[in-house]
């Protein structure tokens, strides 16, 4: 019904900033949230922020002042820009998608994308 995917991973020195984003298309996106996750080695997937159809955001405290979310509706596609970046930033992130839930319960959310791999060197 919704596919989403992600680009824009790859090998950044610390501190260096990097844009990830998440293409849907299927059904049409109104109404719909977008979130962030991560999957570092050897732990489990974790919330890194989400996104309204309002533009309203909310963000984990790690990445909080650091990352920002945004969106173009017209274009069914969401951002992850990423500055400040640190070698434990360095995991899988994955966009996922929900018809209006906007937190950090990863089961909330119908359609997940494959994932992209951010790695942030020392």
């Amino acid at each position: 019904q919704v596919q989403l995917v992600e680009s824009g991973g790859g090998l950044v020195q610390a501190g260096g900033s990097l844009r990830l984003s998440c293409a849907a298309s299927g059904r049409t996106f109104s109404g719909r949230t977008m979130g962030w996750f991560r999957q570092a080695p050897g732990k489990e997937r974790e919330f890194v922020g989400c996104i309204r159809w309002s533009g309203a955001t909310s963000y984990a405290d790690s990445v909080k002042g650091r990352f920002a979310i945004s969106s173009d509706n017209a274009r069914n596609t969401c951002y992850l820009q990423m500055d400040s970046l640190k070698p434990e930033d360095t995991a899988i992130y994955y966009c996922a998608a929900s018809p209006g839930y906007c937190g950090s319960a990863s089961g909330r959310y119908d359609y997940w994308g494959q994932g992209t791999q951010v790695t942030v060197s020392s």
